[in-house]
């Protein structure tokens, strides 16, 4: 599945101001379950934070992918926040992450789940594409940003 297809109005946000991994987690735990049927805030929480504890999705760059597969979810959903500032996320660069793309996936998804993984971080990895979401100075912007470079 492609970025765009996973977002929607409520699951993207620009210029959040959090000041920690873990409070952004829970900023896109709540945001998440805001999409799913079936599945709670803290149940999407859990799963991710359990998931950090396994070693950081700090991918490098900024950017930061949490994810994980949660029982009872039926379908795959992402969650999209850029921060006004950096939080300390344990990434391989060890640079602070401004840019955070949540995925949950269901818990038989492993396949969906490492293709979608695998896609996301292509996206990520190029420069223009992360400069250009990061230049998005609203939720909606952000939002026809991210859909329009996941078709690329």
């Amino acid at each position: 599945m492609q970025l765009g297809d996973l977002l929607t109005t409520e699951t993207t946000a620009c210029r959040e101001s959090v000041a920690s991994k873990k409070r952004l987690l829970q900023v896109a735990s709540k945001k998440l379950a805001s999409s799913v049927d079936g599945v709670t805030e803290d149940e999407i929480f859990t799963g991710l934070l359990n998931r950090e504890r396994l070693g950081s999705t700090g991918i490098g760059s900024g950017v930061g992918i949490p994810h994980c597969r949660i029982p009872g979810c039926s379908t795959a959903s992402a969650c999209l926040i850029t921060l006004d500032g950096g939080v300390d996320f344990d990434s391989i660069d060890s640079a602070p992450v401004d840019l955070v793309c949540a995925l949950i996936v269901p818990d038989d998804g492993n396949d969906e789940h490492l293709k979608t993984l695998a896609g996301l971080a292509e996206l990520f990895s190029k420069p223009e594409a992360l400069n250009s979401l990061r230049d998005c100075t609203n939720s909606e912007a952000l939002l026809n940003k991210a859909t329009e470079l996941s078709k690329v």
